[in-house]
C-alpha cells in the first residue's frame, strides 16, 4: 500500500544525506507512507531465510536525487517485526523500529475486494498507525506521479560519515488505484514531517521480487 503527500521541498532537503538532494515532482516533494510485507528475504540469490525472511514493514519515506541523476528513497523510519532484522539494519545505518505490525486482506479479484491495510504499535512508547484502502483491480495506475514515487531503485544513507547509495533491481510494479478506507497516522509527524488532509495519490499493488546489489559511497558526500 502506497500513501503519498506533497510536502514543500525545503521540509524534505534537511533529511537529505550530505551530496543528494530531494527529488522533485510537480513543482513539490512527498513524502510516503508505505506499508507491505516480506517474502523469503534471503542473502543474493540464496533461498529465503526461514522466519526472519518474511516480516511486515511500514516506512516513512523521501525521495532524493545525486548531482548525476541517480535516484533513490531516504527512509526517515522503519517499523519492522523482527528484531534481528531491526538490530542488523541499524548497523548499516538504516533507521529501523522494532513494532507489531498487523497485516490484513488478500490480493483483490476481478471484480474488486474488501480492504487491504496495516497497524503499527512500537514496542517502546511512540508513534502508531493504521491504515487500509480499497484497491481497484480493474484500474492500471501508470500515471507518472505513480511511477515517481515506485520506481526507486536504490536508497541513500548515511554510514561512518559518509553517503551510501544501495541499488535495488525490480521489475516495475504492478500498480492499481485504490481508495482509502481508514487512516490513523502518527508515524509521519513522529518523523518530524507535518501533512494535512487526505493523500493525494493512493495505490495499492499485488507486490514485486526484487534484489539489492552492494553499496557505493557517493563521490564527494561527507556528513
Amino acid at each position: 500500500v502506497f500513501l503519498h503527500w506533497r510536502i514543500p521541498e525545503s521540509s524534505a532537503a534537511r533529511f537529505m544525506p550530505p551530496g543528494v538532494e530531494p527529488d522533485v515532482f510537480d513543482g513539490s516533494s512527498w513524502v510516503g507512507l508505505i506499508g507491505f510485507r516480506m517474502k523469503g528475504a534471503g542473502i543474493g540469490r540464496g533461498p529465503g531465510i526461514p522466519y526472519l525472511g518474511s516480516f511486515n514493514e511500514v516506512n516513512v519515506r523521501l525521495y532524493s536525487r545525486e548531482p548525476d541523476g541517480t535516484r533513490g528513497v531516504v527512509f526517515l523510519s522503519l517499523d519492522a517485526n523482527r528484531l534481528p532484522v531491526v538490530l542488523a539494519a541499524r548497523q548499516a545505518g538504516i533507521p529501523y523500529v522494532w513494532s507489531r505490525i498487523r497485516s490484513w486482506g488478500t490480493p483483490p479479484g476481478d471484480e474488486g475486494g474488501g480492504p487491504s491495510g496495516y497497524s503499527v504499535s512500537r514496542f517502546r512508547r511512540g508513534a502508531s498507525s493504521r491504515f487500509s484502502v480499497i484497491p481497484d483491480p480493474r484500474s492500471v495506475a501508470g500515471d507518472p506521479l505513480s511511477i515517481h514515487v515506485t520506481a526507486r531503485f536504490g536508497l541513500h544513507s548515511r554510514f561512518h560519515g559518509r553517503t551510501i547509495h544501495i541499488p535495488n533491481t525490480h521489475e516495475p510494479w504492478a500498480l492499481h488505484k485504490a481508495d482509502v478506507h481508514e487512516l490513523h497516522d502518527g508515524l509521519i509527524s513522529s518523523a518530524g514531517i507535518e501533512v494535512g488532509g487526505p493523500p493525494e495519490s493512493v495505490l495499492y499493488s499485488p507486490g514485486v521480487r526484487t534484489q539489492f546489489g552492494w553499496p557505493r559511497v557517493v563521490t564527494g558526500a561527507h556528513g
